[in-house]
């Protein structure tokens, strides 16, 4: 066994100065590494980590792209720091242990398996068909945000849930952007409207399902803005994962604008909710 790979220096980094990078970076340009187990995983975990646990890890590093920065973590800084010092033993080019693990981390997480979600883009390879689909999911969440402010009592959740039913226009908006870029057919937002079909909401989850699992109350505003966030983490994680399984580099690259801007629709909720 070669042991000095276990002592190559690995440098370590806050939860605070992590969650600086993954914010200022493009999702694309670094590895998100998670050397759990995946029950772990399942419970909790970053946004577009890649699962990879530290007793495999040693056999699946032609998985991880050498030339791209690795940022990694684990429950609480043993393991990611002794994957660290492994990766960087092997010569990737720059590692990042996060210290403190997830327990430390005081941003965004997602929930749920590896696949969960990906159902909805079974045998979608083209970016046009994708667009479709991610289309739908922000009508989901936005006729979902519609339904809820129907039900509520209070007229400043009333307004709050009409606020983020406006904003997942701009969402859509987003996404016939990214379709005419994409794709050769002129559409507008009627012939979107025609041509999809709700699948469930943003993230891969139902109404039920983001309810159960996260079990808000409905009545307060900072709870339904940190609903709004936990399904805007969901959708950022799926569409990251999406990214990495498509073949189709247009699809791929039409999938990470879209988490990309997942993640800018995390940062205008938390400002929205710095508000209250």
């Amino acid at each position: 066994m070669k042991w000095m790979q276990y002592f190559t220096p690995a440098k370590s980094i806050s939860p605070k100065e992590a969650r600086e990078y993954v914010t200022k970076h493009p999702d694309e340009d670094f590895t998100l590494l998670d050397v759990r187990q995946d029950s772990e995983y399942q419970e909790a975990h970053l946004p577009g980590a890649v699962l990879i646990p530290l007793p495999q890890l040693s056999d699946r590093l032609t998985e991880i792209d050498a030339e791209k920065p690795v940022l990694v973590y684990c429950a609480i800084g043993g393991r990611s720091r002794v994957a660290a010092q492994m990766l960087s033993g092997k010569g990737f080019k720059k590692v990042y242990n996060m210290s403190g693990g997830i327990k430390a981390w005081q941003g965004n997480k997602a929930v749920g398996p590896q696949d969960l979600g990906l159902h909805i883009f079974s045998d979608v390879e083209n970016p046009c068909d994708v667009l479709k689909i991610a289309y739908s999911l922000e009508q989901g969440l936005r006729e979902f945000y519609l339904g809820m402010q129907k039900e509520s009592k209070r007229k400043e959740v009333k307004s709050l849930f009409a606020t983020l039913a406006e904003i997942e226009i701009k969402h859509q908006d987003e996404v016939i952007a990214a379709y005419k870029e994409y794709c050769t057919e002129s559409v507008d937002r009627q012939t979107f409207e025609l041509e999809v079909e709700a699948h469930a909401m943003e993230g891969g989850l139902s109404t039920e399902e983001y309810l159960e699992l996260f079990d808000p109350d409905l009545s307060s505003e900072k709870d339904v803005i940190s609903l709004a966030m936990s399904i805007e983490a969901q959708a950022h994680d799926l569409y990251l994962r999406l990214g990495a399984q498509l073949e189709n580099i247009q699809a791929k690259d039409a999938v990470n604008k879209i988490a990309n801007d997942e993640k800018q629709h995390l940062e205008s909720l938390g400002r929205l909710m710095d508000t209250l």
